[in-house]
């Protein structure tokens, strides 16, 4: 794990260095400091010398005055270390992100991501700025100033022998529960902003059912859950600053006992005791340091698990490497799709239960091809595979005749317009959201698609017309308004295949058949694959495909499956009651 994470310092580790430098300059400065002091008692004060207490009190002003400048820079390449070392692995967790596939998606939820790019990446951004303002300056204390204790007197330093061992075995007690305790704090963070993103998405649902009391609720379980945790291991690391104030405390009186009974003796002279002590304090200093920053680690343990979970998921959808001596990857052009024997199912939650079975079936160039289908058929587990967004379980899925596994993804992709189900728009003005369809498109091109859609009329109704800004995800226009949006994005990309995934679901029958007519006109040679709950909408496509519990249980024209398909009859016939009703 620690590999993989320092392995995104990049160009930073220079700062790393430079910092490593400053502290060692700093640390030998501050170790200086205690023996000029002694000695200005031992010998300056004892003898009268002002001359020599004068010289040597300028050298500590020096030193201080050094380890001042070795610290501020030391603080100034940390920080850039740290800050760096965040923004790199932020980006290396999104572009991870990026390349998911659906199914690797579906294994983390959304709140788990966004915590892990934001709570998680910060807490080992702090971690890191800690470990290079203070953990690299503990262990360089402990050990200088252990160096000059026992020069000073070994016999005194014993009481170190006795007091390092006890801080270590009391540290490590407590954290050996704590990198569990840390864990589930943040699966409980998970939880929280899970609960505050479903509710800010939907909070028109809420509020138009009145169930603002329910989700009250449920955000205080969540966050009473979050309180707990964070309670449970803040409890558990309060136990230890109280048993390191007990020890440290101990070994001073330790010394100061022993220490004065040698002065009194004259075995040790005053100032090297007050030398001694300054060593002992900063020894005992620098274990507590330790201690905190371990109580970093505890909890940076857990945030980087889980980040380096994410950047070690397997990608399950990649390209396929170009065969040796190819002229090059294929490309989507005319737009004919085959699935033969097609088996699917999802992963983890699916109980192994097929989704698709045994789905044969052949779409030719420019075809208009509907799928109907009960809720939970398949309809848009099956349009998914065609752009790869899954892959089959079994069978294969071809465009032009080439396996999909075999195009590179966004070469694929590129030859296919998709309209999802869930329609998604961007913040941005509207025609920015256009130009995801062909960022190159110039104004013309925008407006005709737009009009092919039936959305001009309405984008030129508001006041900036193509300039008008959306709100995160097109709140401010209608359902219907956000689906013709997203039709024309799709539209503007002039796809060898274009897949309707019940889009037009929120738009009249009037404005839907124009849009139907404008495929032909605006889109002629597109294969169009179109899901859709409304008879209507698909009974003048060239052929209409029955599914039914993931499978294909009729494949014909309006007529033809109308006078000998069961299931098609029945769909019919129950809109039609709905109609007269």
């Amino acid at each position: 794990m620690i590999r993989t994470l320092v392995g995104h310092l990049g160009k930073y580790r220079r700062c790393v260095l430079y910092c490593v430098v400053l502290m060692t300059g700093d640390v030998v400065c501050t170790m200086l400091v205690p023996t000029l002091m002694g000695r200005i008692v031992d010998v300056g004060v004892s003898s009268g010398d002002l001359g020599y207490i004068g010289r040597t009190g300028a050298l500590m002003v020096l030193l201080s005055l050094a380890c001042i400048a070795f610290g501020a820079f030391n603080a100034r390449f940390s920080a850039e270390a740290a800050q760096g070392f965040g923004a790199n692995l932020r980006r290396a967790l999104f572009d991870r992100i990026q390349a998911f596939s659906f199914s690797n998606i579906d294994r983390f939820s959304a709140p788990s991501l966004v915590t892990r790019l934001t709570s998680d990446v910060g807490q080992m951004q702090n971690t890191m700025l800690m470990c290079l303002r203070m953990l690299l300056r503990a262990p360089l204390m402990l050990v200088f100033a252990a160096v000059f204790a026992v020069s000073i007197n070994a016999r005194l330093s014993l009481v170190l022998v006795v007091a390092i061992p006890l801080l270590v075995l009391g540290i490590a007690l407590i954290l050996r529960t704590a990198e569990r305790l840390f864990s589930a704090m943040q699966a409980r963070i998970d939880a929280l902003n899970g609960t505050v993103q479903e509710n800010l998405i939907a909070i028109r649902a809420v509020k138009a059912f009145v169930r603002a009391a329910h989700e009250k609720l449920k955000f205080k379980r969540s966050n009473d859950e979050l309180t707990g945790a964070a309670v449970r291991a803040g409890n558990l690391i309060s136990m230890m600053f109280p048993m390191m104030i007990l020890i440290m405390n101990g070994a001073m009186i330790a010394v100061v006992w022993m220490g004065g009974r040698m002065v009194h003796a004259g075995g040790m002279g005053t100032g090297e005791l007050l030398s001694f002590i300054s060593y002992i304090m900063e020894i005992l200093f620098s274990i507590m340091i330790f201690s905190m920053v371990f109580i970093l680690f505890a909890r940076a343990e857990a945030c980087g698990k889980r980040i380096v979970e994410v950047l070690d998921t397997r990608i399950d959808i990649v390209d396929k490497a170009a065969p040796a001596g190819a002229a090059g990857m294929p490309r989507v052009r005319a737009g004919r799709i085959e699935l033969r024997g097609v088996d699917f199912r999802y992963g983890a939650g699916s109980g192994g239960r097929n989704v698709l079975s045994d789905v044969n079936l052949t779409v030719e160039p420019g075809e208009f091809v509907a799928i109907v289908g009960a809720t939970g058929s398949g309809k848009t587990s099956l349009v998914n595979l065609i752009p790869r967004l899954y892959d089959a379980s079994a069978g294969q899925v071809l465009v032009d005749g080439v396996d999909v596994r075999d195009y590179r993804i966004g070469d694929l992709r590129a030859g296919i317009g998709m309209v999802l189900q869930k329609n998604v728009l961007f913040s941005g003005t509207i025609a920015s959201n256009l130009l995801w369809g062909d960022g190159m498109a110039g104004e013309a091109a925008v407006e005709e698609a737009a009009r092919g859609a039936q959305a001009d009329a309405f984008i030129r109704s508001f006041p900036e017309g193509y300039a008008t800004v959306l709100g995160q995800g097109g709140v401010n226009v209608s359902g219907g308004q956000k689906q013709r949006l997203c039709i024309a994005r799709a539209m503007l990309k002039k796809p060898a295949i274009l897949i309707l995934d019940d889009s037009t679901s929120a738009v009249d029958t009037a404005t839907e058949a124009r849009i139907r007519g404008e495929f032909a006109r605006g889109l002629k040679g597109t294969t169009v694959l179109m899901i859709a709950q409304r008879i209507g909408s698909v009974k003048d496509a060239d052929r209409i495909v029955v599914l039914d519990d993931g499978r294909i249980a009729g494949v014909g024209t309006h007529a033809e499956l109308l006078s000998g398909n069961g299931i098609y009859r029945e769909i019919c016939g129950s809109q039609q009651e709905g109609i007269t009703a």
